[in-house]
């Protein structure tokens, strides 16, 4: 447990009780507080994860809701925190609702320091169990199969995922080429109780304009030239699984009608015929192209548009994915060397480097082809940036700047600093208690970071 994690935050205005405590619990890294004020200060600046407070404060000793305030302060500002509420011997009703706003749990005055540093260490020990499932969940970003990340934008794609796959609602994804559309496509279809029926999928680009009527739809026997048998289309092919539409952006005019009426009566005709027939399918639509503009163009019908983005869905390129472009790519070296009995290849230093700083405008797809390629002809068991053959523009020490915690920390607190004191127009005491830290802290910071107070 870091230091950070132990810092144990006192609530207390007796000053001999408050320094009692302070010794009896010098096991942990203990910062007081004697009031309201005082408390919330001290939350922000050393966010400690567990807390003991007096549920009597000033400046109305006699009137317990300072403390009920300061509690719903502290749950609202650090909803994971543990605060154990001290009360007097009698207050068992004030105790037992404190726990029902979400106090961790209570001890009558006077008490015992064995028992309460016992409580103490299990609220740490609660803390720790949490953070840890927290940081787990989150990097196995959610339950889509196939996709790799640690990004949270990515990962909050993936918990969205997850809702609407239990609903019937259309899905549009949006993003560009190579993100992985049809990634997410396939999992929200696993994810769906129609997981165990049939995920059909059809790029609209793909296939000329004159065959794709007949391959969405299918077409009777006779229907034109060469139709030598009945052969149901695409739509038909997945009722009851999931319909994936990739590159719905290029799908003609024509068609566009016809699919809207579908969406809308979820029938269709196959061409030739004359029967309707009922689908029951789930639609999904990807497509790399700006929707919005191509309606106002003309080019997409603004009816099939809200049909089919009941749920839209952004995904970010790669460049602004964190992380994500060397753990893809560790997972694709891995992957390419079992596949082509490369044994052990790794990633050199330069080559990490290297990714980092070039933009994947091909994203994943990208991605993955240049480590295929840099596997297969890389010599030695270790990849070099030449092997991956990328034009970085710049260099790789201006990646491994942004990997040092000291250069990553001073750019965070110049930008906290500078927005705060913005958002405060100037006023130093303000915006020292709106960063968690004293006023001689803060013109520290300010002379470190060049920052004037302004006149």
């Amino acid at each position: 447990m870091t230091d950070k994690q132990r810092t144990l935050l006192i609530i207390e205005d007796d000053p001999a009780l408050q320094k009692q405590m302070c010794w009896a619990f010098d096991g942990f890294e203990a910062v007081v507080a004697d009031d309201r004020e005082s408390a919330v200060a001290q939350m922000r600046r050393y966010e400690p994860a567990v807390v003991t407070m007096d549920l009597g404060l000033p400046p109305h000793p006699d009137d317990v809701s300072e403390g009920f305030l300061l509690l719903s302060e502290i749950l609202a500002l650090a909803p994971d925190t543990k605060i154990i509420v001290l009360t007097g011997q009698h207050d068992r009703e004030n105790a037992v609702r404190a726990v029902g706003m979400g106090a961790y749990d209570f001890f009558s005055k006077p008490f015992e320091p064995e028992l309460l540093t016992l409580t103490i260490e299990r609220a740490f020990r609660l803390y720790d169990l949490q953070a840890e499932n927290r940081r787990l969940q989150q990097a196995r970003a959610g339950s889509v199969t196939g996709l790799i990340t640690r990004d949270a934008g990515i990962q909050k794609i993936c918990h969205t995922i997850e809702r609407v796959a239990l609903t019937s609602v259309t899905v549009a994804l949006l993003g560009d080429s190579g993100t992985g559309k049809e990634v997410l496509a396939r999992g929200l279809h696993q994810l769906s109780p129609r997981a165990a029926e049939r995920f059909v999928a059809i790029n609209c680009a793909a296939i000329p304009e004159n065959l794709l009527e007949s391959e969405l739809f299918g077409y009777e026997k006779g229907a034109f030239t060469g139709a030598a048998r009945q052969t149901p289309g695409k739509i038909e092919t997945a009722h009851k699984g999931t319909l994936f539409l990739d590159e719905i952006g290029d799908l003609p005019m024509a068609l566009q009608a016809k699919l809207l009426r579908f969406l809308q009566e979820r029938v269709i005709e196959r061409l030739g015929g004359r029967q309707e027939i009922p689908v029951d399918v789930r639609v999904v639509c990807a497509t790399h192209r700006d929707l919005k503009a191509q309606i106002q163009a003309g080019l997409f019908r603004e009816d099939l548009y809200y049909r089919l983005a009941e749920i839209v869905i952004t995904i970010p390129p790669l460049r602004n994915r964190d992380g994500d472009a060397v753990l893809l790519a560790h997972h694709f070296v891995r992957q390419f060397a079992q596949e082509n009995g490369r044994g052990a290849i790794q990633l050199g230093e330069d080559a990490i480097a290297a990714i980092e700083l070039y933009s994947w405008p091909g994203n994943v797809r990208e991605l993955e082809n240049c480590l295929k390629r840099a596997v297969i002809m890389a010599d030695g068991n270790r990849i070099t940036a030449e092997d991956l053959g990328l034009d970085t523009g710049g260099d790789d020490d201006e990646a491994l700047e942004y990997l040092n915690l000291r250069r990553v920390r001073d750019v965070a607190e110049r930008q906290a600093v500078v927005r705060v004191l913005a958002r405060t127009n100037g006023n130093i005491a303000r915006a020292a208690e709106v960063l968690g830290v004293s006023r001689p802290s803060l013109y520290d910071l300010m002379s470190r970071f060049g920052l004037k107070k302004d006149n």
